[in-house]
């Protein structure tokens, strides 16, 4: 399976020297012209970078799920799912039209739902994937209206043209509400506060998903959106302000939820929801060394992070815990994975002389630019690399290194496909770190040059001299190593902070679910009550609104008073077919008796038959005469086992239905005589009437239609009845013991 990815990864490579060359690859394939949409694919700097990471750590990931879900039984359907959601990610970082985009940006939410609920034995692994689909599914609603006024505001769907009118499209007064829109769905995927409490839930994956969707690929997806539509949408006080906010409140509650726990996952997946307030906090500064430190930092924590991500799976596959606090010793009994933690830890902890170490500094130098904000977002930056280093000290030092006299025992030995992969991704961190310029720095500058829209001098060394950024540097390694120290007085007071989290999102959105399912519990339990009376109610009822709402305003009058001369021309047949129709009903009205209430239902069906052989629609008779007499045998069969009649013996509430009757007939008769007031100028009539025979081969002309012209249509229909009927025979042939649950 590993063979998919690495294939593309190898062809992406290839197409790296034209990229890197400033050239932009572009390949159209037309799907809905008419509506601006096509599957437009478009590469540059940008977008191989995000095409690189996602192929590149789809290899890996497929190769370690091998090693870590070997033996398990549905190990073929992870990888169909594996493979399905980085197909959408490729297709969402490769599109060129912002339709597409969306569409790619829902399968990434829909592969990832079936991800975090692969465990679907497990309770909590569904709910956290039911969560993690709703937020992100609900930011995807908003993502497409965003798109739509995007595209309604520059004028084009094609993100090459759009890219190019940034100016037209902040000018317009569909920049606001498109660029809320747009930020609610880059937020919600990319776990932005408040919407960040999804992603330390979806940890109930299994390891390969986490380390794949919440490193490197599917919570980037947010940051991809923001930086691909810079050029377009950045620029302003509203973009700059909303995602230095959004992103600085993000990186500090990621930071402090990260020392409030003892679960490696949940460390690492609150230490990734600060770091993307970092990516998000450097796209909304916008000037070029932000745009510098965006990319280097998102590709040192994707190594890193990935790499820890493997470690703690390979912790948990090989002891049965990922409790910090049980968690010593391990450096002798897993060597591979020991090496692994300890380099992506020093990169993560910014040490010379790995890639995270760049990254830390080029993140200090962007913070500290000439703005009103330089110190507070200098903070932030500051803040949570302390928090970083403390965790990669207890991730990498603190379970594997740190002397123990009884080392923590394994259950099973570590296996080669499970520390090969985060070896490699954790050495890419020290290669790249030694080697800056050799491939990454080109790759990065035309990356950041995609966001910024002008070429940039970009120059990534490890050693800059003596400077302010290194002075910092150092002074982060050192303080985080004191809250390294003092870590357990941190989550001895993390208990205090309990009540707040009762008013926090994560709590809210708990709140906002159960009211949804109680509120729908009781609209269907009203509905639904199991009457068909009640479902009949309601389609009338709202059939009669809706008519009443065209016709209420500007909608056509009936002349009535042209019309009553029609009343004299009434023949004997059909007024003693009225007559016969209207004392059936009132004998149903007064009916108490189900049988009875059959027959003369009956005599209603086959009084309408009557009247379409008098009007000329033989065919509609014969159908009719079928069903009418095919639904009184069938009654007639069941009437045993069907449940004891109930008669409606208050008068009110039968005169209630019959009121409702009257008003429904009068409105189908009032729009049945606009009709014939107004008749319809249609082509079709004229078609139907002179290619039926020529093309169908069929002198029925409704036969026609119902079969050829209209076959889909009518295929349709038949499925939704098959669909029924084996469905019912599925009920018929149920055997139920008493007290089991339908």
């Amino acid at each position: 399976m590993a063979l998919l990815p690495l294939s593309i990864f190898v062809y992406l490579l290839t197409l790296s020297p034209a990229v890197l060359g400033g050239d932009k690859l572009g390949e159209l394939h037309a799907w809905a012209p008419s509506l601006n949409i096509n599957l437009h694919f478009f590469l540059d700097g940008l977008s191989l970078l995000f095409a690189l990471l996602i192929t590149g750590f789809g290899t890996l990931i497929m190769l370690y799920a091998g090693g870590y879900l070997k033996g398990h039984p549905l190990l073929g359907r992870f990888y169909l799912y594996l493979t399905l959601f980085m197909t959408a990610m490729l297709g969402l970082v490769l599109a060129g039209n912002i339709i597409s985009i969306f569409v790619f940006w829902e399968l990434t939410s829909i592969s990832s739902y079936l991800l975090i609920g692969f465990n679907q034995d497990k309770e909590k692994s569904r709910n956290s994937a039911l969560q993690a689909l709703l937020v992100t599914g609900l930011g995807g609603m908003a993502l497409m209206g965003g798109l739509i006024l995007l595209g309604m505001a520059g004028g084009s769907y094609t993100l090459s043209e759009l890219l190019e009118r940034g100016d037209v499209v902040r000018n317009h007064g569909l920049y606001l509400p498109a660029l809320v829109l747009l930020l609610l769905g880059a937020f919600t995927k990319s776990a932005q506060f408040p919407f960040h409490f999804w992603l330390p839930n979806a940890m109930e994956a299994p390891t390969p998903v986490s380390a794949y969707l919440h490193s490197a690929t599917m919570v980037k997806a947010g940051v991809y959106l923001l930086a691909r539509l810079t050029p377009v949408m950045g620029g302003t006080d509203e973009w700059q302000y909303t995602l230095m906010m959004v992103g600085g409140i993000t990186t500090v509650l990621g930071a402090l939820l990260a020392t409030q726990h003892v679960d490696l996952k949940a460390i690492l997946a609150y230490t990734t929801i600060s770091a993307l307030g970092l990516l998000v906090t450097m796209t909304g500064i916008g000037t070029a060394p932000a745009m510098e430190a965006m990319v280097v930092f998102l590709l040192a924590h994707a190594l890193y992070k990935g790499t820890l991500f493997l470690v703690a799976g390979n912790v948990d596959h090989a002891t049965g815990t990922r409790d910090l606090t049980q968690l010593t010793g391990l450096s002798g009994s897993m060597r591979y994975t020991a090496v692994a933690a300890l380099l992506a830890g020093m990169s993560m902890a910014g040490i010379l002389p790995f890639f995270g170490f760049i990254g830390k500094e080029l993140l200090y130098e962007a913070s500290l630019q000439e703005s009103p904000f330089r110190w507070m977002l200098f903070a932030v930056s500051f803040f949570s690399g302390m928090v970083f280093v403390a965790v990669a000290i207890a991730l990498s030092y603190g379970v594997f290194w740190r002397r123990s006299t009884s080392p923590t025992p394994l259950q099973h030995p570590d296996k080669p496909l499970l520390y090969l992969p985060p070896v490699v991704l954790a050495s890419a961190g020290l290669v790249f770190g030694l080697l800056p310029g050799f491939f990454v720095t080109p790759l990065l500058r035309r990356a950041a040059e995609s966001m910024l829209g002008v070429e940039q001098v970009f120059e990534l060394a490890l050693w800059h001299g003596f400077t302010l950024a290194l002075g910092l540097s150092v002074l982060t390694v050192l303080l985080g190593y004191v809250v390294y120290r003092y870590a357990n007085r941190l989550l001895s007071y993390a208990s205090r902070f309990n009540r707040l989290y009762l008013f926090g999102p994560a709590n809210l959105y708990q709140l906002t679910l159960k009211g949804f399912l109680i509120g729908a519990t009781k609209i269907t339990a009203t509905i639904q009550n199991g009457y068909l009376r009640s479902y009949i109610v309601a389609i009338v009822t709202a059939q009669i609104s809706l008519v009443i709402l065209a016709l209420w305003d500007g909608g056509p009058r009936l002349e009535l008073g042209n019309r009553l001369h029609e009343l004299s021309q009434l023949r004997l047949y059909e007024v003693v077919l009225l007559l016969m129709v209207v004392s059936a009903l009132i004998f149903l009205f007064k009916s108490q008796s189900r049988l009875t209430s059959i027959a003369i239902m009956g005599i209603v069906g086959y009084s309408a038959a009557l009247l379409y052989i008098l009007f000329g629609a033989p065919d509609v008779a014969a159908t009719q005469l079928l069903i009418e007499t095919l639904t009184v045998v069938i009654f007639v069969l069941i009437l045993h086992k069907l449940p004891a009649f109930k008669y409606l013996s208050h008068a009110s509430e039968r005169y209630k239905y019959v009121l409702l009757s009257l008003t429904f007939g009068a409105v189908m008769t009032y729009v049945i005589l606009i009709v014939k007031q107004y008749p319809l100028d249609s082509e079709l009539k004229a078609y139907y009437g002179l290619n039926s025979y020529l093309l169908a081969h069929g002198r029925n002309i409704v036969n026609v239609i119902l079969v050829d012209f209209r076959a889909f249509d009518t295929l349709g229909e038949i499925v939704v009845l098959a669909v029924a009927a084996i469905g019912i025979m599925a009920m018929l042939k149920l055997r139920m013991q008493k007290g089991d649950k339908p």
